[in-house]
């Protein structure tokens, strides 16, 4: 009798744990959706299709729909939607590769003496600030892009729109990099724990089949470790979406025009809505704060959406340990 009241309050337990969790994601998007309301109402759709973000705090107090806004403002998410997405699609593009190049290494190729330091390593660079991060890269990324790889990639490769010259240093592709620095910690870090896991009888299976090392850990070890990959490239894009200080300081603070190359400057929403704050609570009609939750109730619509998609690519099946061989 006592194990199962032992057992009862334990299931009771965790169902409260699980069901505070949900609670709270739920009070916070519905705390954005009441505050952004007057956004949402006076806005409307111009906030989706806009690029111009402009609060007009010299203009003069108007009533529409009945909440109070500024005559002229406007209000426009379009050029932080962009500079978001493009961002953490660059810092995929270079992160991921990087990220799973160490995990490769760290748990098939290199050798014992070294793997432990540079994993220590690679997990303090995840435990690392942010803001420090952006000083990096303010400090020692930006001039280095302004002075040397920019006009490189802008000389042999103005023929690709993306790479058209005049170059800023601090921008789209200052964004990426420094974003994928960030989010290779979390992609090597568990990828290479997944890769570890890789069962003995598939290593035995690969010797006497004759394979090499490549071809083990292509056949073998990613197909394993596959779900576990994918959940560490959706965290870190998790991450680069909503890292805001780093961001911040080498994006170069683009407002009202969207980015022509990777070399324009930009702006991310988390980014924005940080940098915003003081001028937000000098409008006296409290709409400039209103769309910046507005602005906040977007961004978290689009993670979630991401990782419900994430999710549901992960149920469609990944191969096992038992399927893994079919040579």
């Amino acid at each position: 009798m006592q194990h199962r009241s032992a057992d009862k309050i334990y299931k009771y337990v965790t169902a409260m744990g699980g069901g505070n969790a949900l609670l709270f994601i739920f009070v916070i998007g519905a705390i954005l959706v009441i505050f952004s309301y007057p956004s949402l109402v006076v806005n409307g759709l111009h906030f989706f299709s806009s690029i111009t973000w402009n609060p007009h705090l010299s203009g003069e107090m108007i009533t529409m729909n009945g909440i109070k806004t500024i005559s002229g403002a406007s209000y426009g998410m379009v050029v932080f939607a962009v500079g978001t997405l493009i961002s953490s699609a660059l810092a995929l593009l270079f992160g991921v590769p990087i990220g799973l190049g160490v995990a490769i290494f760290l748990s098939q190729t290199a050798p014992k003496k070294v793997t432990a330091p540079i994993s220590f390593l690679v997990e303090m660079m995840a435990g690392i600030p942010s803001v420090i991060y952006g000083f990096w890269g303010f400090i020692v990324l930006g001039p280095f892009l302004l002075n040397v790889v920019e006009p490189g990639l802008a000389a042999h490769l103005s023929f690709i729109p993306f790479f058209n010259p005049p170059v800023y240093g601090y921008g789209l592709l200052a964004s990426g990099m420094i974003l994928a620095l960030m989010i290779v910690p979390i992609i090597a870090s568990i990828s290479r724990d997944a890769m570890l896991q890789t069962p003995k009888e598939l290593k035995e299976g690969a010797v006497a089949l004759g394979l090499t090392k490549w071809e083990f850990i292509r056949s073998m070890v990613l197909p394993f470790a596959k779900t576990s990959i994918i959940g560490s490239i959706i965290l870190g894009l998790g991450r680069s979406l909503g890292e805001t200080m780093a961001v911040a300081m080498v994006a170069g603070g683009a407002v009202n025009y969207l980015p022509h190359t990777f070399f324009y400057s930009t702006n991310t929403m988390a980014a924005f809505m940080a940098l915003s704050m003081d001028s937000a609570f000098t409008d006296p009609s409290g709409m400039f704060i209103s769309a910046l939750v507005e602005l906040a109730l977007v961004l978290m619509i689009i993670t979630t959406t991401v990782n419900v998609i994430a999710r549901a690519l992960v149920k469609r099946g990944f191969i096992s340990s038992e399927t893994v061989i079919k040579i």
